[in-house]
């Protein structure tokens, strides 16, 4: 009778200092949409080499019917992008579910991208998509797998 009580407690004590699945689903939820934000206040900085940060080397992803492409495809656009003096580029972040699951999450999303043209035009697409995020061995959530594709609008005036 005392060893089944001495494992009782011994399991208690172990159920009691485990952390709950549910607080570290919180925290990666956490931890990814400050990656998420961090990524939009980089990109609306020009900051491309700190944008790529949030790939994964080994990503693939599908944009509005392109072929698919690659870690190097992004990031060579994304610096020809925020290297264009003659446009400037704005994005905005509505997360809409973030789900986790051991070291991979998803998350539904959309972003909306306003292009100020030359002419003071702002043409501003939204683009709905799916993220798969990886944890790396550092600790860093990264973007191995996304697919997206745009909705745009009418461009409008400077002023409107």
């Amino acid at each position: 009778m005392s060893t089944n009580l001495l494992a009782a407690g011994v399991l208690a004590l172990l159920l009691a200092a485990a952390p709950a699945p549910c607080a570290l689903a919180g925290d990666a939820e956490d931890a990814i949409r400050a990656r998420l934000q961090q990524w939009t206040k980089d990109f609306n900085a020009g900051n491309a080499d700190a944008v790529c940060k949030l790939f994964a080397p080994d990503l693939r992803y599908d944009f509005r019917g392109y072929p698919e492409r690659g870690y190097d495809d992004i990031c060579t656009l994304l610096h020809r992008s925020l290297r264009d003096e003659s446009k400037r580029y704005a994005y905005t972040l509505d997360i809409r579910e973030i789900i986790v699951s051991g070291d991979l999450a998803v998350v539904r999303l959309a972003w909306t991208l306003a292009v100020t043209l030359p002419t003071g035009q702002v043409v501003t697409s939204i683009e709905p998509g799916m993220d798969v995020l990886r944890k790396d061995a550092d600790g860093e959530w990264k973007i191995t797998r996304y697919i997206a594709f745009d909705i745009p609008s009418r461009p409008s005036s400077p002023g409107n």
